[in-house]
C-alpha cells in the first residue's frame, strides 16, 4: 500500500509540474502565471477539486508518442468563489504552448457538461497556442465540440472567458460566444488570422497587440468588457464580477449584507442638473449615489462611453444598469452604444437580473455613417431586448428623452414597471429649437416670433408633466430621493411574474 501511495504522489507532482521547470520559468518572465497558479488566485483556499489530471493525448504522428504530459494542457475541475461553487478550465502553455488536442477538448467538455447539470457557471482562463496541428482534424473536431457546449450553456449558466496570453484562429469563437471576456494588458490577444497572415493578404503591417491586444478589443472591436495590467488584477476582477451573478438560470442573484440605508437621501442630487440643458453632467455620479456603499461594477467602460452598463447591488440585491452618458456625445445613442446595452439587457433578462434605466438621450445619432452602418437595425435591437424582457424594469428619466430614443430607453410602453422621472425632465419628439423650426418654418426670419414659439414649446414640453398626465410616468420625484423611491420600486417587483406566448424562439434582428 505505501508504495502505491508514494507512486500516486509521484505521478501528481509530476503533472502539476506540466511543460517542466524551464517553461514554467519562461512563462514567468513574460510576466505570466502558470494555469494551476492562475486557479489558485480565482478560487477559494483549498477549494479546487481537479479532473482528469492524468490524461493524455493518444497522437502518434509526427513525433508526438515522445511528448506525452499528464494534463495534455489544460486543467479542469470545480471550487468555489466566496462559497459559491464554480467550475474551471485553465490551459497551461507549458504544455505544448496550451494547444488543443483531441483529448484537452474533452476535458474542457466535461466540465462544461458538469457545469451545465449542476448549475454553476463556468470560467476558461485561455492561454493556448491554437489548434494542435499534428492531430488535423481532430482538434478540429475538438473545437467545434467546445463550440456546442457554449451555445447549449448559453442562458443557462453565465459564461466567463479570461484571455491570458495568445487566443487565435478558431479558439476565439468559444470566448466570443461566453457572456464576458476579460483580458490582461500586454500578455494577450485575439484574432481569426495573425499579423503574418493579414500582410499576406492585404499587405497590411500589424503587431499582434494592435490587431488584437486588449487595447483594441476594449476600445474598437468591443470583443472585449475588460482589461487589467496583470493575471493577479484581472482575476480578482473576475472574482468580484462572480458575486453579482447568479448560479444559473434557476435562481435569483445572490443577496449580499449591505451596511447602507435603503431611505437615505442625497442632497448632492438636487445640483446634478446644470441649469443650461446643453451642459452635460457624469452619469456615473447617479448610479454611485443609488448603488450600495457605492460599489459598481462597470462593463465595457472603454467601449461607446455615450452609455453605460454595470452591475451594482441596491438593498444587497443585484441590478443591472443601463445608462446613457451626457458627459460622451451628449449621450446620444447609436450603432455601438445600442449594441452594447442590448446585449447586456439580454443578459440581464436570461439570469434574472433586474433592470435600472437611467435616461437622459436627446435621440439617435444622424448622419450617413450611422445610417450606412444599420443604426436602424442596431437600435432595433435594444428595443427588441427591452421589450423581450420579463424581470423586473425600472426607469428614472432625469432630463432628455427625446424621439424615438424615449420609446427604446425603457418606456413604459415597451414594458418597464415603474418609470419616474426628475423635475428636469423633458419628454417630447424633440428639442425646442427643432421642433420650432419644423412648426414654424415660415417664421424663421421673425427672431422675436421664433423666440416667443420657442419658450411657448419649452413651458408645454420641457417637463415631465405631459407624460405624467397621460400615466406614461408614474411619479415625478426629488432627486435627493432617488435611492429610496427606486429601492422601494424594487422590492414592490421582486414577485413578478410575466406569461409568454409559447415559441420556439425570437428573431431578434441580429
Amino acid at each position: 500500500m505505501e508504495n502505491v501511495i508514494k507512486e500516486l504522489e509521484k505521478r501528481r507532482a509530476e503533472a502539476r509540474l506540466g511543460g517542466g521547470e524551464a517553461r514554467i520559468a519562461a512563462q514567468h518572465a513574460k510576466g505570466k502565471l502558470t494555469a494551476r497558479e492562475r486557479i489558485d488566485v480565482l478560487l477559494d483556499e483549498g477549494s479546487f477539486e481537479e479532473y482528469d489530471m492524468f490524461v493524455t493525448h493518444r497522437a502518434t504522428e509526427f513525433g508526438m508518442d515522445k511528448q506525452i504530459i499528464p494534463g495534455d494542457g489544460v486543467v479542469i475541475g470545480w471550487g468555489t468563489i466566496n462559497g459559491r461553487m464554480v467550475c474551471v478550465f485553465a490551459q497551461d502553455f507549458t504544455v505544448l504552448g496550451g494547444s488543443l488536442s483531441e483529448t484537452h477538448a474533452r476535458k474542457i467538455c466535461k466540465i462544461m457538461d458538469m457545469a451545465s447539470k449542476v448549475g454553476a457557471p463556468i470560467i476558461g482562463l485561455n492561454d493556448s497556442g491554437g489548434a494542435r496541428i499534428q492531430e488535423g482534424v481532430d482538434s478540429l473536431a475538438g473545437y467545434a465540440e467546445v463550440f456546442k457546449r457554449n451555445v447549449s450553456a448559453s442562458g443557462v449558466v453565465p459564461q466567463i472567458s479570461v484571455i491570458m496570453g495568445p487566443c487565435a484562429g478558431g479558439a476565439v469563437y468559444s470566448p466570443a460566444m461566453t457572456d464576458f471576456i476579460f483580458m490582461v494588458r500586454d500578455t494577450s490577444y485575439m484574432f481569426v488570422t495573425g499579423p503574418d497572415v493579414v500582410k499576406a493578404v492585404t499587405n497590411e503591417i500589424v503587431t499582434a497587440e494592435e490587431l488584437g491586444g486588449a487595447i483594441t478589443h476594449t476600445t474598437k472591436s468591443s470583443v472585449a468588457d475588460g482589461a487589467y495590467d496583470n493575471d493577479v488584477e484581472t482575476l480578482e476582477q473576475v472574482r468580484r464580477l462572480f458575486d453579482f451573478l447568479p448560479l444559473s438560470n434557476r435562481e435569483g442573484p445572490p443577496t449580499r449584507p449591505f451596511h447602507d440605508e435603503p431611505e437615505r437621501l442625497d442632497a448632492r442630487l438636487d445640483t446634478l442638473i446644470p441649469d443650461n440643458a446643453a451642459l452635460p453632467y457624469d452619469m456615473k455620479e447617479l448610479v454611485l449615489a443609488l448603488a450600495d456603499e457605492g460599489d459598481f461594477f462597470e462593463i465595457q467602460e472603454a467601449f461607446a462611453r455615450n452609455i453605460l452598463i454595470g452591475l451594482l447591488r441596491i438593498e444587497g440585491q443585484t441590478i443591472g444598469v443601463v445608462a446613457n452618458q451626457p458627459l460622451h456625445m451628449a449621450g446620444v445613442l447609436d450603432i455601438d452604444s445600442a449594441r452594447k446595452a442590448a446585449r447586456f439587457v439580454r443578459f440581464c433578462d436570461a439570469f434574472n437580473i433586474p433592470i435600472l434605466t437611467l435616461v437622459d438621450v436627446p435621440g439617435f445619432l444622424p448622419g450617413t455613417a450611422q445610417e450606412f452602418g444599420g443604426v436602424i437595425k442596431h437600435g432595433a435591437k435594444l428595443l427588441f431586448a427591452y421589450s423581450q424582457a420579463t424581470v423586473p424594469m425600472v426607469t428614472l428619466i432625469t432630463r432628455k428623452a427625446y424621439g424615438g430614443a424615449y420609446d427604446v430607453m425603457a418606456s413604459k410602453h415597451i414594458g418597464a414597471d415603474v418609470n419616474y422621472a426628475w423635475p428636469t425632465a423633458q419628454i417630447a419628439v424633440m428639442g425646442a429649437k427643432g421642433a420650432v423650426e419644423i412648426l414654424y418654418r415660415n417664421e424663421l426670419g421673425d427672431t422675436e416670433k421664433i423666440a416667443a414659439h420657442t419658450k411657448e414649446y419649452e413651458t408645454r414640453f420641457a417637463n415631465p408633466f405631459v407624460a405624467a398626465e397621460r400615466g406614461f410616468i408614474d411619479e415625478v420625484i426629488m432627486p435627493h430621493a432617488s435611492r429610496k423611491r427606486i429601492a422601494r420600486a424594487f422590492a414592490a417587483l421582486r414577485k413578478k411574474k410575466v406569461d409568454m406566448p409559447w415559441k420556439k424562439h425570437d428573431t431578434i434582428p441580429l
